[in-house]
Parts: C-alpha cells; sequence; structure tokens
C-alpha cells in the first residue's frame, strides 16, 4: 500500500513537471497574441490609409468597409504623384532637413560633452535651464521667431528651419548628455593623461563610441524635419520652396470641391513611406540608443 503511493505521488509530479512548460508555453502565446492585437490596432490607421490608395471611387464608400481592394488600382499612385510636383516638394525637404540633421548632431554632440564631462562652476543649474526650456511650446515663441527673422531678412528661405538647429535643442542635449554619462570616465581620464584635450577626447573617444545615441538623434530630426508643416507654413510663401506637408495642403486643395480619397491616401502614402523605410532599417541602432540613453541619470 506503501508503494501504491509512492507511485501515485511519483505520476503527480511527473505530470506536473510536464504541465509546467506546457502552461509556459500557453502563457507566452497568450502574451503573443495580445501584442499582436495590440499591434494590428495601432496599425489599423496606416493598414487603411494604404488600402485606400489602391481602391477605386466606389470601393472607398462601400458599406461595410473593404479592407482588401478588389480590383487593386495600382494607377492611383502615378496619377497622383504626377498632379503636383512632388519631385519639387521631395528635394526641397531633404534639402533643410539633412541640413537640420548634421547641425542637430554637431551642435548638440558639443553643448552635451560640455554638461556630462566638463566639470565647470553652474553646469548643473545651466542644465536645469536648458531642460526647462523643452516646457515652452512652439506656439509660444512663433510670433516673436517670426519678427526675429523678418529683421534678419531671413523670410521665404530655409535658413529659419536650419540655423537654429545649429544652436542646440533641449531635448537632444538632453539624450546625448545620458548616453555620455554611461560612458567610463576612465576612458577620458586616460586619453587627457596622454595629453588629449576635450575636443580630441570628444572626437576620438566618446561620438565614437555615442553613434547609436547620435543615430537615434539624427533620425529623431529627420522625421521631424520631414514632417514640418507650422514652421514652413509660417517662414515660406514660394511654392517653388514647399516641402512635402505643404505640398500635401496644396494636393487637398486641389481635390477640395471632388474628393478623390484614393489619390490622396496614395500621395500620403508615397511621402510617407520613406521614412518608414529608414526606420525599418536602423530600428536596432534606434531602440539600442533610446534604451542606453535612459539607463543613467
Amino acid at each position: 500500500m506503501q508503494r501504491s503511493e509512492t507511485m501515485q505521488e511519483g505520476s503527480i509530479l511527473k505530470q506536473w513537471r510536464v504541465s509546467v512548460p506546457l502552461l509556459r508555453i500557453i502563457r507566452r502565446a497568450l502574451l503573443y497574441a495580445l501584442l499582436i492585437a495590440l499591434s494590428l490596432i495601432f496599425a489599423a490607421p496606416l493598414l487603411w490609409m494604404i488600402s485606400t490608395s489602391l481602391k477605386t471611387d466606389p470601393q472607398v464608400y462601400h458599406v461595410p468597409p473593404i479592407w482588401i481592394p478588389n480590383p487593386i488600382r495600382l494607377a492611383n499612385y502615378p496619377e497622383a504623384l504626377s498632379a503636383r510636383p512632388f519631385g519639387l516638394y521631395t528635394m526641397n525637404t531633404l534639402k533643410y532637413a539633412l541640413s537640420s540633421v548634421l547641425g542637430v548632431v554637431l551642435s548638440n554632440s558639443l553643448v552635451a560633452y560640455g554638461f556630462a564631462r566638463v566639470q565647470w562652476p553652474g553646469r548643473d543649474v545651466l542644465f536645469f535651464i536648458c531642460i526647462s526650456a523643452m516646457m515652452i511650446p512652439f506656439q509660444v515663441r512663433m510670433i516673436p521667431l517670426y519678427l526675429i527673422f523678418k529683421e534678419l531678412g531671413w523670410l521665404n528661405t530655409y535658413k529659419p528651419l536650419i540655423i537654429p538647429t545649429y544652436l542646440g535643442m533641449p531635448y537632444y542635449i538632453f539624450l546625448l548628455r545620458q548616453f555620455y554619462l554611461t560612458i567610463p570616465q576612465e576612458l577620458s581620464d586616460a586619453a587627457r593623461v596622454d595629453g588629449c584635450s576635450h575636443l580630441g577626447i570628444l572626437l576620438r573617444i566618446i561620438l565614437p563610441l555615442a553613434k547609436p545615441a547620435i543615430a537615434v538623434v539624427a533620425l529623431l530630426q529627420f522625421m521631424a524635419a520631414w514632417d514640418n508643416f507650422l514652421g514652413p507654413l509660417i517662414y515660406l510663401s514660394d511654392e517653388s520652396l514647399y516641402p512635402i506637408a505643404l505640398g500635401l495642403r496644396q494636393f487637398r486643395t486641389a481635390f477640395q470641391e471632388k474628393l478623390m480619397w484614393p489619390y490622396m491616401m496614395a500621395a500620403s502614402t508615397a511621402t510617407i513611406a520613406p521614412v518608414i523605410l529608414i526606420f525599418f532599417f536602423v530600428q536596432r541602432t534606434f531602440v539600442e540608443g533610446i534604451t542606453i540613453t535612459g539607463i543613467k541619470g
């Protein structure tokens, strides 16, 4: 009888050992299912935009909504992009977007190094003031900046969109400073013993190690410049200088009387595609940089 009880306990333990991995698999499967469901919810507007860009007009207004167009109309893209000079809009956007990325990388790298690795009186107080500037929205600064740029004669040029990026931006300074703080101080001390200056330490040690953070800052600035609508709307009046954001508004105005949603969605999809592709190829570096910049404060 005692032997039978022992055998029964052994069988129970064996079943428990088998059920534990099974429970883990079920729990992980439920977690993945939840994540996929949430991802589809967040991606629904983008998927709907792509779907609408491939439809005909009757399919757009069909009830219930059609997610998979039948037939698929690829001609919406060339017809929409030829309605306005989107090639010119793209080149205009790249002109000031890439220039602003360069300005952000150069200026914020230097300022963040001063806040993270150089000891000087009032450093922490000035850094607090710098970070506090992030709480001032652009709408508050909009009119004073416009008046300043008007007096400088910069209106209807890309200077108001490019030159301020060479003067430092609080959010990017914060990100780079957080990353610099994760780099061991011993590396800078060793370089200083060998006679290296602060600029040499920044160029030879800090920046090569800070590539993920630099990539994050560059990508965020490029996306902000690519999507910028209010800045070009205020400072630019010549249509030949319009970036993509204003070009889309001109496109919508052209079809305002006769709403043609497939054309609008096709133009929107084509203009947002470069940013999505760039993020897709650099997502690992982007996630790594975002993660590391929050490790040490």
